[in-house]
């Protein structure tokens, strides 16, 4: 388990998922339908494998992620969200948002777009479908 720094709530919760890599983990499971190793390091942000290794190894011990053996392949593990990573969902979308609203030169996806017209109607969507991949 991971060592509080503080009492506070939001720096306990920042202690698990408030670096750059560990959200960026959160995101690709959560909107980019990632779920292995291999596919995380070939996201844009290039992680570097420790730091890879590090970071999914947290998210799992702070129960985020689970982790099992992918039935095609029984030397590679899929990640998922529990209910614990689930719950982030309205936090990504208020991150999504914010970052759309001040930096202009970050593209606006299907799924911006789907928050600037509906945000609740998004969270609730996305909600849907990862509990549909969670049961699966």
């Amino acid at each position: 388990m991971l060592k509080k720094r503080s009492n506070c709530p939001i720096g306990c919760s920042l202690d698990v998922f408030g670096d750059r890599w560990s959200l960026l983990i959160i995101r690709d499971i959560m909107l980019r339908g990632k779920s292995s190793y291999s596919e995380f390091l070939e996201s844009e942000e290039k992680i570097a494998t420790n730091i890879l290794a590090d970071r999914l190894q947290l998210l799992e011990a702070e129960q985020i992620l689970s982790k099992q053996v992918s039935p095609g392949n029984k030397s590679k593990y899929i990640y998922h969200l529990t209910q614990k990573g689930i719950d982030l969902v309205p936090i990504v979308v208020e991150i999504m948002d914010w970052g759309t609203k001040y930096y202009k030169d970050c593209p606006i996806r299907e799924l911006g777009a789907k928050i600037k017209k509906d945000k609740a109607g998004a969270v609730k969507e996305l909600y849907r479908v990862l509990k549909k991949k969670q049961t699966n």
